[in-house]
């Protein structure tokens, strides 16, 4: 999902293909797809004839010890630049592809049924793609189909108006003025609780609206230009439309200033804040009846966990200074931006311009037929993931990684009971957690019910908005309910992964692990280890255990679970990494923030640790053999260094530093293996070299 920035992901990579609480999308290259997933039992030599899984990407003219990344992968890099219509590449982009090529022939052959039922899966999926397919129409309608919202936004003439406007705006999809779910109470996780937190914002994070290193400084110029081109075409002139842009960045800007930093939305104790909504009224947002308005959308909780107080506070105050033609603006321009790729080719390339072509470094459009599939995935995805298990994925490939997950779990066991800083105590606690953990693989055992979501040829706009409204309802509809537990906040056709703390559950679906272009009998066991069992699975279980997973017990509730001794330590290691990425600047005056990505480098750290652990135990590991001229250990890292083999544009690189919690692709390599002292072993890592870090100053924690 694009994750509510409340409840940052404990796993991999955020994007906009999928949306889930808890969960991210890997981008760069957590690859995956059904057909071909890479093999854990023992496998054949590669084919002769196909070069070597690992040894075809080296580049030979990087020392190991000087730069991993750049040795392990610079030579595919350096053959596969980014495509014009990308803003980054890699080899998840590859299994992306083979990806589309599958959901389009579903997509195609759905839309060419003239048997379907009405209100059947093929009918809504064909119905969904023929007319977002459609550009014609799309131009024809225009602006028609957001009409009635244009209308509700247009009538407001007091803050009141507004509010109106913004919480009809909510069910939209629309993040206006502040970001709203129903999710497991972090502290009562059998139960499903209403959260509010800052939100409404135009740009990636808040920090956008004040660094001042000359990429986000253009960028902001860029936004104010895009505001600017927008209100003209909803039908300003070129001065009226000048001075909105200029009062909406304004208003985001003090919205932004209100807002946490991205680090500290990451701890989960500062972020639980619960109130009773009369109360959240009195002490904070006059303005806003909680009470009244959560009962317009059919909730009546006792009690709201709000994120961040101050934000609402400051909100309150920002509504009241803030004249109501700007509140109008603010919100059909978030409206506008928000539907644009429904709307006509006019919308859709202003919206590209800026958050495309500027944001991300992207030169051009991507084929229409592949940001259709990007929406459909996104509306109704699960549908798509029926069919697309039942085709492409087989049960003998779930069963295979439902018993890596055991080799993985066995494995993050032992190295619990060898710690030597943690307590007995606490180490029966971490060993109650680690048998909790819920697997998940492939796909649901339950099917979410879409009977009441309406699909249909008219708009391609009306289908977004019903998707939206169902999806929102569909949340909704969970208050007052028991948790269910079976749900999946992924579809089985998304390359990705991601633990959810509420739940104590790591989720793959089908469409991971795979190797473009190798079956299963060609990918050797080293390999596999590195790149799923490392990079993926013993990553998402160390999530239970990073610096925000730790805080949650084995039930999944917000508790504390450490003596206060064993807590302290875990913090004085876990200072250690933030110390090493802080120290990375990936472009000139950008730093990677180490406390904001910590735990993403804590999975990355442990999940290494763990998959070695249990890659020692493989027969491929105690023969020793060389495969294509590299040791078993060494194919191993290079296995995890391929799961990583990505590039992306500055802009888009930019933008990760600033409002995401991962560290770029190269120093999830370079920054976790650095610290390992059987990679030294590998690869002769010799002091004086970048990649050699002295004993002292190399981390410690799992």
């Amino acid at each position: 999902m694009k994750a509510k920035r409340h409840r940052l992901p404990l796993c991999l990579l955020v994007t906009a293909i999928v949306t889930t609480i808890g969960g991210c999308n890997r981008a760069p290259s957590q690859a995956s797809q059904a057909a071909g997933a890479a093999a854990v039992g023992p496998v054949a030599p590669t084919a002769a004839a196909k070069p070597d899984v690992v040894a075809a990407h080296i580049d030979s003219t990087v020392k190991p010890g000087d730069d991993f990344f750049s040795y392990a992968n610079g030579g595919w890099l350096k053959s596969h630049p980014i495509p014009a219509s990308e803003a980054d590449w890699g080899i998840g982009k590859l299994v992306q592809e083979d990806l589309y090529d599958k959901l389009r022939k579903i997509s195609e052959d759905a839309a060419a049924a003239k048997q379907a039922a009405n209100g059947s899966d093929e009918q809504k999926i064909g119905d969904f793609w023929s007319t977002a397919m459609d550009s014609a129409l799309a131009e024809r309608q225009g602006l028609t189909p957001l009409k009635p919202e244009l209308d509700r936004i247009e009538a407001i003439t007091n803050v009141q108006g507004a509010l109106d406007a913004g919480f009809a705006l909510q069910p939209l999809g629309v993040d206006a003025f502040f970001d709203v779910g129903v999710q497991q109470d972090e502290k009562q996780s059998d139960v499903m609780a209403v959260h509010l937190a800052q939100g409404g914002l135009g740009l990636p994070d808040r920090d956008y609206y004040f660094n001042n290193e000359a990429g986000v400084a253009k960028a902001r110029t860029a936004y104010v230009e895009h505001l600017q081109r927008m209100f003209k075409l909803l039908g300003e002139d070129d001065t009226a439309a000048g001075n909105s842009a200029a009062k909406v960045m304004a208003f985001e800007t003090s919205l932004a200033k209100v807002s946490r930093p991205l680090a500290d939305l990451r701890d989960p104790q500062k972020n639980y804040n619960k109130l009773v909504p009369a109360d959240l009224t009195r002490q904070f947002t006059p303005d806003i009846a909680w009470n009244r308005r959560l009962h317009a959308w059919r909730l009546d909780p006792s009690y709201v966990i709000v994120g961040q107080p101050e934000f609402f506070d400051g909100l309150q105050k920002l509504l009241t200074q803030t004249p109501v033609p700007v509140l109008r603006d603010y919100l059909r321009v978030h409206l506008i931006d928000e539907y644009a790729s429904t709307l006509g080719n006019a919308f859709d390339n202003e919206h590209f311009d800026f958050y495309g072509r500027a944001l991300t470094g992207q030169k051009e459009q991507r084929p229409r037929w592949k940001r259709t599939l990007d929406a459909e995935n996104r509306a109704i995805g699960m549908i798509l993931g029926r069919i697309f298990v039942k085709e492409y994925f087989p049960e003998k490939t779930k069963q295979r990684y439902n018993d890596l997950v055991e080799a993985i779990r066995t494995a993050y066991g032992e190295r619990i009971d060898k710690l030597d800083w943690m307590s007995a105590p606490t180490k029966a606690k971490a060993r109650e957690k680690l048998a909790a953990v819920t697997k998940k693989v492939g796909y649901p055992d339950k099917w979410k019910d879409y009977s009441a979501l309406q699909i249909g040829r008219d708009s391609y706009a009306q289908n977004e908005m019903n998707a939206r409204r169902w999806a929102f309802n569909d949340q909704v509809a969970k208050f007052g309910k028991p948790v269910d537990r079976t749900e999946w906040d992924m579809t089985p056709q998304t390359y990705n992964a991601y633990y959810n703390p509420s739940n104590n559950e790591i989720v793959l679906p089908a469409a991971q692990f795979a190797i473009p272009g190798f079956k299963d009998d060609e990918v050797d066991d080293a390999v596999v280890y590195g790149y799923a069992a490392a990079s993926t699975i013993g990553h998402e279980i160390t999530h239970g255990f990073d610096d925000e997973g730790r805080q949650f017990d084995a039930k999944g509730n917000l508790s504390d679970w450490w003596t206060q001794e064993d807590a302290k330590k875990f913090g004085e290691r876990a200072d250690v990494l933030v110390k090493q990425f802080d120290a990375y600047e990936p472009l000139p005056g950008l730093h990677i923030n180490g406390r904001a990505s910590l735990g993403e480098n804590m999975a990355d750290f442990g999940g290494v640790l763990i998959g070695l652990d249990a890659f020692k135990k493989t027969e491929q590991y105690k023969r020793g053999e060389k495969i294509a001229g590299y040791t078993p250990l060494q194919r191993f890292f290079l296995g995890y260094a391929l799961s990583w083999i990505f590039e992306e544009q500055d802009a888009l690189l930019r933008q990760g530093l600033l409002s995401d919690v991962h560290a770029p692709a190269k120093w999830r390599v370079n920054g976790p293996l650095s610290n390992i002292p059987e990679f030294y072993q590998a690869f002769d890592i010799k002091p004086g070299q970048p990649m050699w870090r002295d004993e002292k100053d190399r981390a410690h924690i799992w």
